[in-house]
């Protein structure tokens, strides 16, 4: 047991996650009582969460919701939802500051509630941005609507956390397993894809995107991508550079990247983008700790770079919240 991670040695975790009971609760009676096709929800407590931190030496969990996200159906129920549980991420930050920061959770796919709780989450409650999901029940991230929110973030530095969850067909295709085991990594290769072919990244440069599990397939998918739409796509339209906007992006290593998917990674991004993430709650304590013995085993020095980008990473968006609030005149 290494014990509990100093502020500069720890690892960052910037894919931790967290249920409540009312949110469990809300998500059940709505019919998700087995998201995504697993079992159930796991259970989550602070107490919990900073015994996973200290047993395995990581210094601060970015928190955030996981699929199925807050949005059930009805729109007041999602807001009212979104604002419960960014409350107990924001209490658990400002009790334990150091130990915890957090992404806001939005009432996708309605655009109006979702900027009306990323403000209030980021400049009245410290969120360092915002966790989405793939796809808001068929809205994708390269929808025009979605501008309304890219706007907000990208006045902060804010990070998009994107997080995958299950495509419309996903119930299909995924044969009757877990969709988290592959429909998740291609659904995140459509988002990203479409959220780059939209031209998001240029049109909001100073938003900071970190995709999910090392890519998901989009490291096999990237040369395809930038091929097709240089023979294919409009004519009158720019060539997109979809490598120069994945090469920007960040990338969490939650999931199994080790050892197969980070040599393909990295031919789409260098190791100043990519950052560590464990997916706990949802992978469980034993799973936390042999994924850490992976990326050991891989290479020793894996720690250094992905420490010191997330919090370079943290750091932007405090300083841009903070530039935001003087250019308003908002008062924290």
């Amino acid at each position: 047991m290494e014990g509990v991670a100093t502020q500069e040695s720890g690892w960052v975790d910037v894919h931790a996650h967290f249920t409540t009971p009312d949110y469990i609760a809300a998500a059940t009676a709505a019919g998700y009582g087995q998201p995504d096709g697993m079992r159930g929800y796991p259970a989550w407590s602070v107490e919990d969460h900073l015994r996973l931190l200290d047993d395995n030496g990581i210094a601060t969990a970015v928190l955030s919701m996981s699929s199925p996200g807050v949005h059930f159906g009805d729109d007041a129920a999602a807001a009212a939802l979104a604002r419960s549980v960014n409350d107990v991420a924001a209490d658990a930050s400002d009790a334990h500051p150091t130990r915890f920061s957090w992404f806001a959770a939005l009432p996708l796919p309605d655009i109006d509630a979702s900027v009306r709780e990323l403000r209030h989450a980021i400049d009245e409650r410290g969120a360092h941005g915002a966790v989405v999901e793939t796809n808001a029940h068929g809205m994708y991230l390269g929808d025009a609507r979605m501008d309304a929110v890219y706007a907000e973030l990208d006045a902060r530095r804010g990070v998009l956390f994107i997080h995958p969850t299950t495509p419309a067909c996903g119930e299909v295709t995924a044969l009757g397993r877990p969709r988290p085991m592959m429909e998740f990594m291609f659904d995140t290769a459509r988002a990203v894809t479409d959220l780059v072919l939209a031209g998001v990244p240029q049109r909001f440069p100073q938003m900071q995107v970190i995709v999910p599990h090392a890519g998901g397939v989009l490291p096999l998918l990237a040369d395809r991508i930038q091929g097709f739409m240089s023979i294919f796509g409009d004519p009158a339209a720019p060539k997109p550079d979809v490598h120069g906007a994945l090469a920007r992006f960040y990338y969490d290593l939650a999931g199994d990247p080790f050892p197969r998917l980070v040599p393909a990674l990295l031919t789409i991004t260098d190791r100043d983008h990519v950052l560590y993430g464990t997916d706990y709650c949802w992978t469980p304590a034993p799973g936390v700790a042999k994924r850490l013995d992976l990326i050991n085993a891989d290479s020793p020095d894996w720690k250094a770079s992905p420490t010191a980008a997330a919090r370079a990473l943290l750091d932007a968006v405090a300083r841009g919240g903070a530039a935001h609030d003087e250019r308003s005149g908002h008062a924290r």
